[in-house]
C-alpha cells in the first residue's frame, strides 16, 4: 500500500472512531435520562446527550478536514473556476454543513422542551442544552468555512461573515450566563451561568479559526501567526474565573460545579490553540 493510500486510510479511522464516540456518547446519554425523572439523571443525562451532539458536529470538522490541503490549490484557481481535483462533491460539502446544523436546532428543540417542563432540574439542563446548541451553532461556520473553501466557493460576500456568527454564538452564550446569574437569587442558576460563559469562551476559541480561515483566504494577512493566541487567552480567562468560583464556593457552594467545569473548558480551549497553530502554518505562504 502506497504513503497516500495509508496516510487516506489513518483519516478515514479517525473519522470512524469519531463517529461512533458521538454515538455512543448520544446512547449513553439518553440511557441516563430514562432512568428516571429524578435531578441528577435529568441535568446528567441531557449535558451527555449535548456533549455527544458537539462530538457528532467535531466529526463533521474531521471529515471536511480530509481535504484540508485543497485549500491553498483551491485559492490558485480563478473565482468560478470550480473544484480543484480530487475534492469532495458538492453535495458532500452540503451533507458536512448541514449535519451540525441539525445537531444545533435539535438542541435548542431539547432546551425548549426541558424550559416547558418547569424545575430546578429541568431549568439547568435546558440552560446547558442551549450552551452546547449554540457551540454546535459555531462549528456550522467552521465546517462551512472549510469545504467552501475546499470546492472554491468561499466567496469575498462571506468572508467574515462566518465569524461573525460564530461572534455571535459566543456572545449569546456569554450574556445569557450573567443573565441566568443575576436574574435570581435561586442556587439552582449559579451552576449553568458559570458554566454558559465558559462556553461562550470555547465559542471565541473556534472563532480564531473561523477568522484565520477567512483572513488568509486569496490574501495576506501579516499578523494570521497572532490568531492563535486567542484560545490561549480564552483559555486563560477561563482558568482565573475558575479560581475565584473555587474562593466563592465559601458562601456558595453550588460554584463548586461551574469551578470544575470552567478548568475543563479552559483545556478545551487550549488544545483548540495547537489546532489553530497547526492551520496557521498549513495555510501560511
Amino acid at each position: 500500500m502506497c504513503a497516500g493510500a495509508i496516510y487516506w486510510s489513518g483519516i478515514g479511522r479517525v473519522v470512524f472512531a469519531l463517529s461512533e464516540v458521538a454515538l455512543a456518547t448520544m446512547v449513553w446519554g439518553i440511557t441516563i435520562i430514562a432512568r428516571g425523572d429524578e435531578a441528577q439523571f435529568v441535568v446528567a443525562g441531557h449535558v451527555v446527550l449535548g456533549i455527544g451532539f458537539i462530538t457528532a458536529c467535531v466529526s463533521t470538522v474531521a471529515v471536511a478536514s480530509t481535504k484540508f490541503v485543497l485549500i491553498q490549490k483551491s485559492a490558485a484557481r480563478p473565482v468560478g473556476g470550480g473544484a480543484p481535483d480530487g475534492a469532495y462533491s458538492k453535495g458532500m460539502g452540503t451533507v458536512v454543513i448541514a449535519i451540525p446544523a441539525l445537531f444545533a436546532l435539535a438542541g435548542l428543540v431539547v432546551a425548549v422542551t426541558l424550559y416547558a417542563k418547569g424545575g430546578n432540574a429541568a431549568l439547568v439542563a435546558g440552560n446547558v442544552m442551549v450552551g452546547l446548541s449554540l457551540i454546535c451553532s459555531a462549528l456550522v461556520a467552521l465546517v462551512a468555512s472549510i469545504a467552501r473553501q475546499v470546492r472554491n466557493e468561499f466567496g469575498d460576500a462571506e468572508r467574515y461573515r462566518w465569524a461573525w456568527w460564530v461572534a455571535a454564538m459566543g456572545t449569546i452564550n456569554v450574556v445569557l450566563g450573567l443573565v441566568v446569574l443575576f436574574s435570581s437569587d435561586n442556587p439552582a442558576r449559579l451552576a449553568p451561568g458559570t458554566v454558559l460563559i465558559g462556553l461562550g469562551l470555547v465559542c471565541f476559541s473556534i472563532l480564531s479559526k473561523v477568522l484565520l480561515l477567512a483572513l488568509v483566504w486569496r490574501q495576506a494577512f501579516a499578523l494570521a501567526n497572532r490568531i492563535p493566541f486567542i484560545p490561549v487567552a480564552t483559555a486563560l480567562i477561563c482558568l482565573f474565573f475558575a479560581a475565584f468560583l473555587l474562593e466563592a464556593t465559601v458562601t456558595q457552594a453550588p460554584f463548586f460545579v461551574g469551578a470544575h467545569v470552567l478548568v475543563g473548558l479552559g483545556a478545551v480551549c487550549f488544545t483548540l490553540f495547537s489546532i489553530v497553530s497547526i492551520l496557521e502554518a498549513g495555510t501560511s505562504k
